[in-house]
């Protein structure tokens, strides 16, 4: 009787374990699908804030706003960590690194703001797809996690998928974005600096917040918000000061903001949170697949919001990041 007590119990706990486990699976999925969709609304949300052509608010702006949101979020979320006990602060030479992808991320969004007086916004999004590569042969030298040929040729496929559906947006697109094609000598100097800031930026947090894995990602989070509300405070500060009429000492941080733009902050603000936690459980190439088909997704959206019709390349483009998709979890 005890034997088969305990075969019994054996089983049961087999089963436990597997329902644990397909509910991690299911939870995980979701996780990634909702990212999918905030991560392609971001492009919708800032068209839609257009007017005549530009928007009415300052860049700064919305990423200082982004990073107070995200912070607060990650001090809400570490409360019942508190709570419990369960919270073990990092020391002070565990906490320096997280400066480096602070100061990385502040470059990155604002040399993004940047280079669009250098470049047209079709040339941008092509060109910036570059950093799928530079994604991954960072990830190949800082993780330093083997990859096999299939997979990098998954990565080549996905980055050929993002041309592919760019180029069939500048055929659309033609009416929607003011302008012609262009590109300059110093455009193209900083889309290079931009996807290998992006790139070291990604990984670096990915390796940082493994390596302290043990420290709750809330606190990671906390640490990471805390030196980017202090650099983004600095350059919108600086913008304002530079931008302002003289005799005019007015700091207007909500200047021009709608109830679009603050769909924009807290779209960017849950898109920080869920690609930390993508990057400390999963990794970087996840979030490239994610780039991927947000982009997919981005491209459905304003097919039904600004009438934009289908081609060709967005057909082949979808049909090569599900074969990218194949390939490297084959």
């Amino acid at each position: 009787m005890a034997q088969e007590s305990k075969k019994v119990e054996s089983v049961c706990v087999s089963f436990i374990s597997d329902d644990k486990h397909v509910f991690r699976l299911l939870l995980w999925g979701i996780l990634l699908v909702t990212e999918v969709f905030i991560y392609s609304s971001y492009t919708i949300l800032a068209h839609l804030c257009l007017v005549d052509g530009k928007l009415p608010f300052r860049s700064s702006s919305v990423v200082f706003s982004t990073e107070v949101l995200k912070i607060v979020l990650s001090i809400a979320m570490m409360l019942p960590e508190l709570g419990r006990g369960d919270i073990t602060m990092p020391s002070l030479p565990n906490c320096i690194p997280f400066v480096v992808p602070a100061v990385l991320y502040c470059i990155n969004n604002n040399l993004s703001v940047y280079m669009q007086v250098q470049m047209d916004p079709t040339t941008y999004q092509i060109l910036g797809n570059t950093k799928v590569a530079t994604t991954a042969i960072l990830y190949r030298i800082i993780i330093q996690r083997k990859l096999s040929g299939v997979q990098w040729i998954s990565l080549g496929v996905l980055s050929i998928s993002g041309i592919l559906d760019s180029y069939g947006g500048m055929q659309n697109k033609a009416s929607v974005w003011s302008g012609e094609i262009h590109l300059t000598v110093t455009g193209l100097l900083m889309m290079c600096a931009y996807c290998w800031i992006s790139g070291l930026a990604g990984v670096y947090t990915e390796y940082i917040l493994k390596k302290q894995y043990e420290t709750s990602l809330h606190v990671q989070n906390t640490l990471l918000y805390t030196f980017g509300i202090v650099l983004n405070g600095g350059v919108w500060a600086v913008q304002e000061a530079v931008s302002g009429k003289e005799g005019e000492r007015r700091l207007n941080l909500f200047e021009g903001f709608t109830f679009k733009t603050w769909a924009i902050v807290v779209s960017l603000a849950f898109n920080g949170l869920i690609m930390s936690a993508i990057m400390k459980h999963g990794s970087n190439i996840t979030r490239l697949f994610i780039i991927s088909c947000a982009m997919l997704v981005t491209t459905l959206l304003s097919v039904a919001i600004f009438q934009l019709a289908l081609n060709m390349y967005y057909i082949l483009a979808f049909i090569l990041v599900v074969v990218a998709l194949y390939m490297y979890h084959r």
